[in-house]
């Protein structure tokens, strides 16, 4: 039986040299980032801390925000990070591209910047951030959970289904491990 070819990437530090997260969120000020920290740690709740503060920063920063302009920031955003690419990951895309593999980014980075990257990357689907929307505002909440960890390896499983596939993947961090596990090549990016 033919497999899928499916080649993974995480984003933040995999295809780019750094994070791109917390530069994105300091664009809006750093108060309301400084704020949500201490609310965090004032208010311990249990869960993974990471998770609660940046759960608190989108919350802080982008209630009731409108919803294009946050897309039109996402837009101007990604059009400024072609200087943080790695070169030998950028090789690594277009070789599967080049071979017809499906490129797939799974990332705790928002997608209304890394989705407009993919798409100029040559990426068939990205898996990011996802924030809720009421009418035209956000509403500051993420879609479901923080895509990292083993929610990075839940939502690949579950857009990959049942069809078999020869997986490629590409990460830095302790929070590509459950999706690098999946992998039948894993590919740890330094």
């Amino acid at each position: 039986m033919h497999k899928r070819k499916v080649a993974v990437f995480d984003f933040d530090g995999t295809i780019t040299k750094r994070d791109t997260f917390i530069p994105f969120l300091l664009s809006y000020g750093p108060g309301k980032i400084i704020r949500s920290a201490f609310k965090t740690a004032w208010h311990r709740k249990k869960g993974n801390f990471r998770n609660i503060v940046k759960a608190n920063a989108l919350k802080e920063i982008f209630a009731g925000y409108p919803n294009q302009r946050f897309l039109n920031d996402g837009l101007a955003y990604a059009d400024s990070l072609h200087s943080k690419f790695r070169k030998s990951t950028l090789d690594h895309i277009a070789n599967h591209k080049a071979q017809g593999h499906i490129l797939v980014m799974v990332t705790a980075s928002l997608a209304s910047y890394t989705r407009p990257i993919g798409s100029l990357l040559g990426f068939d689907h990205v898996i990011g951030v996802e924030l809720e929307a009421e009418a035209e505002f956000l509403t500051g909440e993420i879609k479901g959970n923080n895509v990292r960890g083993s929610e990075k390896a839940r939502l690949l499983k579950e857009w990959l289904g049942e069809e078999p596939a020869e997986i490629w993947g590409y990460g830095n961090s302790r929070g590509d491990r459950e999706m690098l596990a999946m992998a039948d090549h894993q590919i740890w990016v330094k």
